[in-house]
């Protein structure tokens, strides 16, 4: 099985979008705020969400990948705009909406939830829609992201106790974090092209600073796109976490820490898979996300990720095998359970 465990929904209904307009614009003028919120009331028919997938289907079926952990748009959680009320509102529609396109396809996508931060406000305000996410909407795991304040990093860092009450959850629950930023307002950080890779990068070294992990033994975070500048620089990073905490990177952080595939060019997936152990790296795309144009020097989709790792000769079976599938199951273990009591069994593909 080849899990693709980054992807998010990019062509949601129209009536998505309205709602949202609305409810942005009843932050002026309360007289324009949207009524209701159920997707029913937004004019989201079953149908609309079937053709809105699509793209992502044709994909799966052309590239040969069999299941999607399907989140909602990225830079749409924009948690920086509105208020408090509106974060929470806006998260719950986006994850009934995931909910929605993983029960009419279930063996094609499964939920991995928005959390309804807001600059300032405790990440505690976000446990009552992650327990929604696990108990009623069988999520698997979660986006998290490290500056709500939309690229003026104004919270504290990710090894702050500010940000403890949601880990104290996240660990009880079983489930993993994607640290994702969303959009960025800062004029000096492209959302995509620095703020998402900023982040990455930042984290890291966050994580390398703190001993986050000695209270937290258990919490597992997936830092996206192929780390940021992390893996370039893995002996800068080596070196910081040997001189700062007198223990190898490995010790410190790699039972813990995992990166994905969402690196849009072979060279930078060999690199990747050179430096990071394979036990941490699990197979992404960001299908329809950041770069979904086709590379003239080579005549395929930037995001069409599975062809790098093929093309990696120094992996072998075994490893390809934790990359597409082992490595996601063991990460996310609400994925796994899920997996198994539909009857596909861990390492069933693993090639002689």
């Amino acid at each position: 099985m080849i899990i693709d465990i980054h992807t998010h929904y990019t062509t949601e209904p129209a009536a998505l979008h309205r709602f949202r307009d609305q409810q942005l614009a009843g932050v002026a003028d309360p007289a324009r705020a949207p009524t209701a919120t159920g997707l029913a009331a937004l004019g989201i028919s079953d149908e609309d969400i079937m053709q809105s997938v699509q793209p992502q289907l044709r994909l799966q079926r052309e590239r040969g990948t069999d299941l999607s952990l399907f989140s909602p748009r990225a830079a749409g959680m924009a948690h920086h705009v509105g208020t408090e009320v509106v974060s929470r509102q806006w998260a719950r529609v986006c994850n009934d909406i995931i909910h929605k396109v993983c029960t009419l396809l279930p063996e094609r996508f499964v939920g991995v939830g928005q959390l309804p931060q807001y600059p300032g406000v405790s990440p505690a305000q976000c446990i009552e829609e992650l327990e929604r996410m696990v108990h009623e909407l069988g999520f698997v795991g979660v986006n998290l992201n490290p500056d709500p304040s939309g690229g003026y990093w104004s919270g504290p860092p990710m090894t702050d106790r500010h940000w403890y009450p949601l880990y104290e959850k996240l660990v009880e629950l079983d489930m993993p974090a994607m640290i994702h930023v969303s959009s960025s307002c800062n004029p000096n950080f492209h959302a995509t092209g620095a703020h998402y890779i900023n982040a990455d990068t930042s984290v890291f070294m966050q994580l390398i600073q703190g001993d986050l992990f000695k209270d937290f033994p258990t919490l597992k975070f997936v830092i996206p796109h192929g780390g940021g500048a992390v893996p370039f620089h893995w002996g800068r990073y080596r070196g910081m976490c040997l001189a700062m905490r007198r223990l190898t990177l490995a010790d410190h952080l790699l039972d813990n820490v995992f990166f994905d595939t969402c690196v849009y060019h072979l060279p930078g997936i060999r690199l990747l898979t050179e430096v990071v152990p394979v036990d941490n790296i699990l197979f992404a795309s960001e299908m329809l996300g950041a770069v979904p144009d086709i590379d003239p020097e080579t005549g395929y989709a930037f995001d069409d990720t599975r062809r790098y790792v093929d093309d990696v000769e120094s992996l072998d079976a075994l490893s390809r095998y934790k990359i597409f599938e082992g490595n996601a199951r063991r990460v996310y273990p609400r994925l796994d359970a899920l997996l198994t009591r539909r009857g596909h069994l861990a390492g069933e593909g693993i090639a002689a």
